[in-house]
């Protein structure tokens, strides 16, 4: 008897140290790397893109994307959603009054430049085929916008007209042709 629990003993110990033997297992854990980033930092060329990887793979849309990393919403955009985002293209930014771009991408400006970007983005999956003319899209800014049709077309505050449309890994993206301007606030 007291051989077999010498011989159990045994192939325990063994058991234990055979388990804790690999040495991979002991290497320590760099926390900066693990929090570094959020979904941004995904890197996957197979799966469809998210609405931050949408923009920035248009060269349409490269103010957009300057916007949206200075107003520091890259890893928000970029997470689970689902979202709906209306972007608009270079040539909308262009549209606004000589200095607007420029004086919202300082430092200073980053709320108000949060502001407005998040006007372009709603909470959800709308699909442009169950728009209707007169409806109320609450945004992530708390504000709404209104939809209109005409000619079969979907406008926006009347005053950007959505011109294509790109699925997204997580929502959806509306190209449009204006930048969408929220209503002063009270």
């Amino acid at each position: 008897m007291k051989k077999l629990l010498q011989a159990f003993a045994i192939m325990i110990l063994l058991g234990t140290f055979s388990c804790n033997s690999d040495e991979t297992s002991k290497a320590p854990v760099d926390n900066a790397t693990v929090a570094a980033g959020g979904q941004e930092k995904v890197n996957d060329d197979a799966s469809q893109k998210d609405v931050v990887k949408v923009a920035m793979g248009s060269k349409d849309h490269s103010t957009l994307v300057a916007a949206v990393k200075q107003a520091e919403l890259v890893t928000a955009l970029s997470n689970a959603g689902p979202f709906t985002v209306f972007a608009p293209v270079n040539a909308a930014f262009d549209k606004l009054p000589a200095g607007t771009v420029d004086a919202l991408m300082k430092d200073d400006k980053k709320a108000d430049l949060q502001n407005i970007l998040q006007y372009h983005v709603a909470v959800g999956v709308l699909k442009k085929e169950s728009f209707t003319d007169g409806q109320k899209i609450g945004m992530v800014n708390g504000d709404d916008i209104i939809v209109t049709m005409k000619d079969g077309k979907v406008m926006l505050n009347n005053s950007a007209t959505i011109v294509a449309t790109v699925p997204a890994s997580n929502g959806i993206v509306y190209v449009i042709d204006a930048v969408l301007l929220p209503p002063a606030k009270k």
